[in-house]
């Protein structure tokens, strides 16, 4: 990895049609820490299924009970994190008025001041990569890279996502977006 390192920390991952068969087919990735030794993201279009009050042993808040959880990535799939949009975690801002926690006693304290304008996901799991790894795959085409904003994580249909961004994009990436998920089917 030559040259000086640049943090892709506050932008999104999205698979850019190498990544067909594999857990990040068609993936939205929320890069949240990236340092030299290895980064750190949450893939935040993959649906669970299922809420936190179905998949936590916890007493859950009432306000969250009915929450869906997204699968964060293939690393530790029972690992709490959450993104929520105001400052309540400074220390945890990825990009403005977006902030990453991740134990549920966060989440506790949170429910305390519960706001329905307040935007929260929850996420089970999440995607990390050793020291150069994500440069590697980024420099063999499995990755493009696009600026994140508190719009495109909280107020687009996560399941329609990259779909959404990919169409934002050049007209290869719209053919791409608009392809089915299985070309072989075609």
């Amino acid at each position: 990895m030559g040259g000086s390192f640049k943090s892709l920390k506050g932008q999104f991952l999205l698979d850019g049609g190498k990544l067909n068969g594999s857990f990040f087919h068609r993936a939205v990735v929320f890069v949240c820490q990236h340092d030299p030794e290895g980064a750190f993201g949450l893939m935040i279009n993959r649906p669970t299924g299922h809420t936190i009050q179905e998949l936590s042993s916890e007493v859950i808040p009432e306000q969250y009970e009915e929450m869906s959880v997204q699968i964060g990535g293939p690393v530790q799939p029972g690992a709490l994190s959450f993104l929520i949009t105001d400052s309540f975690i400074d220390e945890e801002q990825i990009i403005p008025d977006v902030s990453l926690g991740h134990s549920f006693e966060q989440l506790i304290e949170l429910s305390k001041s519960f706001s329905p304008h307040r935007g929260i996901r929850l996420y089970s799991g999440y995607s990390g990569w050793s020291s150069g790894q994500l440069e590697d795959e980024i420099g063999n085409g499995s990755w493009m890279i696009q600026p994140a904003s508190r719009k495109l994580l909280f107020d687009l249909d996560a399941n329609n996502l990259w779909r959404y961004i990919m169409h934002q994009q050049g007209w290869e990436e719209r053919m791409l977006a608009d392809s089915p998920d299985d070309l072989s089917s075609n």
